[in-house]
């Protein structure tokens, strides 16, 4: 009998098909990687970063992302206090690839917050996929089947950290792989390569030689929007109360 694509669709899950596909020729393959020996994520320390935009710039080229749109990128957090009451603003500019301009007003506290995708455990964007076509690989990074991606943008609403986007050119949901191209051959992300100041960090959380556990031990680690669940591991070190 001669399966067709809808057959398969019918007769087996779906993100099981996608991850078949994802295995075709992938690097994964390849012997000395074993995806039930990894689960990976990812620390930021907040007080190590300096908003120079390299991880953006860096996540670009790697991944050819199309310009005004971005896999990653950094937002600035000014918060201040006008007439006795504090006031926040939160701004972006290019995704803050090229960085951010100076700003030596006193009284204003200022700091930089990297976002990306946080590669969640239980990730609402995979629930609400018709096809399989996004879904989380034994290793534990959320992907996206391009050739099963239908463009209908139900993961792009349903992801609460606004981390998606619909590929200009090729109308399908596009996002952070966490350089799955590259962490399978024993690299790490382009933008952690690329952080001048390490404050972005590629973690192995089922590596028990991996630094980030003494760290996760040692300090006050938090995740965005605890509230809702979603076993993300993008963990953050020094997140202030006022990032949403």
């Amino acid at each position: 009998m001669n399966m067709t694509r809808r057959h398969f669709l019918v007769l087996l899950p779906a993100a099981a098909l996608a991850w078949e596909n994802i295995l075709a020729g992938a690097p994964e393959t390849a012997t000395n990687y074993h995806t039930s020996e990894h689960w990976w994520g990812m620390l930021v320390d907040i007080e190590k970063c300096i908003g120079c935009g390299s991880c953006v710039r860096a996540c670009q080229k790697e991944n050819n992302v199309p310009d005004g749109y971005y896999r990653t990128w950094i937002e600035r957090y000014r918060i201040k206090e006008v007439n006795g009451v504090e006031t926040l603003e939160v701004d972006s500019p290019d995704g803050g690839m090229n960085g951010f301009p100076s700003s030596n007003e006193p009284g204003v506290k200022e700091f930089f917050v990297p976002k990306m995708c946080n590669h969640c455990a239980d990730s609402p964007c995979t629930q609400v996929c018709p096809v399989g076509a996004t879904f989380v690989t034994p290793d534990g990074v959320v992907l996206v089947d391009e050739k099963y991606c239908l463009g209908c943008r139900y993961c792009i609403q349903a992801c609460p950290y606004g981390c998606r986007f619909l590929h200009p050119q090729k109308n399908v949901a596009q996002k952070c792989t966490l350089c799955y191209h590259r962490i399978t051959q024993g690299l790490t992300t382009a933008c952690c390569e690329n952080c001048p100041t390490g404050a972005r960090q590629l973690a192995d959380l089922k590596n028990p030689k991996d630094p980030i556990h003494e760290f996760l031990r040692t300090h006050s680690v938090q995740v965005l929007k605890p509230h809702l669940a979603t076993g993300a591991k993008l963990f953050y070190n020094g997140l202030d109360g006022a990032v949403r």
